[in-house]
């Protein structure tokens, strides 16, 4: 028998013993995933994530892949990537139905961790899924995700939205972003020639970051508290307020300041684990750092953490930034040059430490 051409069937009835059941007929929408509403949606963002474009983006959103030539003027340009999400912060942007500052906190995890090696960032991905599309909440997410790379000089070459009904709850989603940036390979900041005597700076926190929060979360239900209530040691602010602040970027200060050859031997992104374990990995094997506790201001925030959690300060230190954001190693002759060049940023930055001797170890003193 001739085929005269692909047909398609539709099961209308089907005999089970002696019963018949009827079959309607099916679509992907009726699966739960609504493939028009995705086109909606990248329509709705096109134009600000374009807005993101730098020098280097070839093409523009809505292809299989983004693709960025490598800027000139590099002799030997190495590729510095990163990876990373916002973490348990994404319960409280659901529950309070605020979505802006999260895309925010994506872009920052990322970008700030490259930057470590003392790498621009160059172009960002997203990866943003849900069970149910939801334009308007996403396209604040993605808002969000514009204005961090903005603000990092950082191109959005592209992403992937995933609609999953029920892998998640109503109303819920899930972020994680990849970053690529460049160095000069003899300018790669790795740690290897900081020495005994050099100085730790800290630039603040702008409050918890994105890190720690299933503490945070658990702290505030054993409280039996909710997200309006308002900490007198927060002077007004709401506890989601607070906790919706998004996590600084630190890219164009910090990338300023090598451009002015302030002599930065080393860095640290203070994310999960803290200080005892990120300042550690910035420094060679056989260096150690010895941190002052009280040599900068801890936001009340902490504070209030701390005694409403019952929660002591091994425990703080090893979960929570406590108002250190980012540590820059230098020589102790640059440490007035470099608090004035941060001041120049409106980042009240502190001398907090000196490098010692010692196996890639953090010791805290009080003074």
């Amino acid at each position: 028998m001739a085929n005269d051409g692909l047909k398609f069937i539709v099961l209308a009835q089907v005999s089970d013993s002696n019963m018949e059941r009827s079959y309607q007929q099916m679509d992907y929408k009726q699966a739960g995933v609504d493939v028009e509403a995705g086109r909606e949606f990248v329509d709705k963002i096109s134009d600000r994530v374009a807005s993101t474009y730098r020098p280097g983006v070839l093409g523009g959103l809505g292809g299989f892949g983004g693709c960025f030539e490598i800027p000139t003027g590099y002799n030997q340009p190495v590729l510095i990537s990163g990876t990373d999400g916002v973490g348990t912060k994404l319960k409280i942007a659901h529950q309070l139905d605020k979505h802006d500052s999260v895309g925010i906190d994506l872009v920052a995890m990322c970008v700030n961790d490259i930057l470590t090696s003392g790498a621009e960032p160059l172009f960002f991905l997203d990866y943003l899924a849900t069970g149910k599309l939801n334009s308007n909440q996403l396209a604040q997410v993605v808002n969000g995700i514009v204005d961090g790379c903005r603000e990092s000089g950082c191109a959005l070459l592209g992403g992937e939205t995933a609609e999953m009904p029920g892998f998640y709850q109503q109303g819920e989603y899930d972020l994680a972003g990849f970053c690529v940036g460049i160095v000069e390979k003899s300018k790669i900041i790795d740690g290897s020639r900081v020495e005994v005597g050099d100085v730790a700076i800290a630039l603040p926190s702008s409050g918890i970051h994105s890190n720690g929060f299933s503490l945070v979360r658990k702290i505030i239900e054993q409280a039996n508290l909710n997200w309006d209530y308002k900490p007198s040691p927060l002077e007004g602010k709401t506890l989601g307020q607070e906790c919706l602040t998004p996590t600084r970027l630190y890219v164009k200060p910090v990338l300023e300041a090598l451009k002015a050859n302030l002599e930065i031997k080393a860095m640290a992104h203070i994310t999960g684990g803290g200080l005892p374990e990120n300042l550690p990995r910035c420094l060679p094997q056989d260096k150690s750092i010895e941190i002052v506790l009280n040599s900068w201001t801890i936001p009340p925030i902490f504070d209030w953490l701390a005694k409403t959690g019952n929660v002591n300060q091994e425990a703080m230190l090893n979960t929570f930034n406590l108002g250190v954001g980012f540590v820059v190693i230098i020589p102790p002759q640059l440490v007035e040059s470099t608090l004035k060049h941060f001041a120049n940023y409106d980042i009240g930055a502190k001398e907090i430490g000196k490098i010692i001797s010692g196996g890639q170890t953090l010791k805290f003193v009080e003074k």
